[in-house]
């Protein structure tokens, strides 16, 4: 075990041989670190926290207490390869939450982002890549394999499907179920989700010009409306823009997935 001299650990917490603990950590009462953990400066885990399997949790992070993290995935063909579960920094996981390590099948690796906010009770599952400044409200759940971007929200009480990829800055309305992928920039909503806009609170949020978002208005339209087949859509698009927002959608569209789209 590797403590560095400035953490402080609990002494009713419990921290395994082997685990590396760095400048400045917090480590609360009755949480347990396993021996293959890492935690970077400055992180605090509250009370009753529980981290396992090959985990590195990033600088400034706070894991809230009831957080079990990094161990092993809700997968009946895990047989206990080695994988990890990587956290970025200054993310803020609340109670209850859960994530959960790569597999064989999956690449080995879950990997979250930095300043993500995970609300209480949300669920990672096994090799999910998570992009930065991701929201996870409360009760949200991603199945095993789902790609999300930059800026994403994802609402309470909503499920993804295994292998979806949710594009940056798109957003998931409450209690919703998603079966595709959702292009960025996307407000999808409804009790199985449908394509129903543009998320432009976010847009306006991250201060994307009104020229961009005229763009993006337009390109969502030529996507519901043009002719040919939705990818021969998106195509044209990628030669007719000069919006790096609409670019990102074009790109996304044609990159390989396992996966349909949400379509207006």
């Amino acid at each position: 075990m590797t403590v560095h001299a400035d953490a402080r650990i609990h002494p009713m917490a419990v921290v395994e041989d082997g685990a590396e603990i760095g400048a400045g950590t917090v480590v609360g009462p009755f949480c347990i670190v396993g021996p293959q953990v890492r935690l970077a400066a400055g992180v605090t885990v509250k009370s009753h926290a529980v981290i396992s399997g090959e985990t590195t949790v990033g600088e400034g992070t706070t894991v809230f207490p009831f957080a079990v993290l990094g161990e092993v995935p809700q997968d009946l063909k895990f047989s206990g390869e080695r994988t990890r579960l990587e956290i970025g920094a200054r993310c803020r996981i609340r109670e209850h939450v859960t994530m959960n390590p790569g597999t064989r099948g999956g690449g080995g690796v879950t990997r979250i982002g930095d300043d993500g906010l995970f609300m209480a009770g949300s669920h990672v599952a096994h090799d999910c890549l998570i992009g930065n400044r991701v929201i996870m409200v409360n009760n949200a759940a991603l199945a095993g394999h789902c790609h999300v971007g930059d800026g994403a929200i994802i609402g309470g009480l909503s499920g993804v499907h295994q292998w979806v990829r949710i594009g940056e800055g798109a957003i998931i309305g409450a209690v919703t179920m998603v079966t595709a992928d959702v292009i960025p920039h996307a407000l999808v909503q409804g009790p199985r989700g449908h394509l129903d806009g543009l998320n432009l609170v976010g847009l306006k949020r991250a201060g994307v010009a009104r020229s961009d978002i005229t763009a993006l208005r337009a390109a969502l339209q030529m996507l519901r409306q043009g002719e040919g087949a939705f990818q021969d859509r998106a195509r044209r698009l990628g030669e007719e823009t000069d919006s790096d927002y609409v670019r990102s959608i074009v790109a996304f569209v044609l990159a390989d997935s396992d996966r349909g789209f949400l379509t207006p």
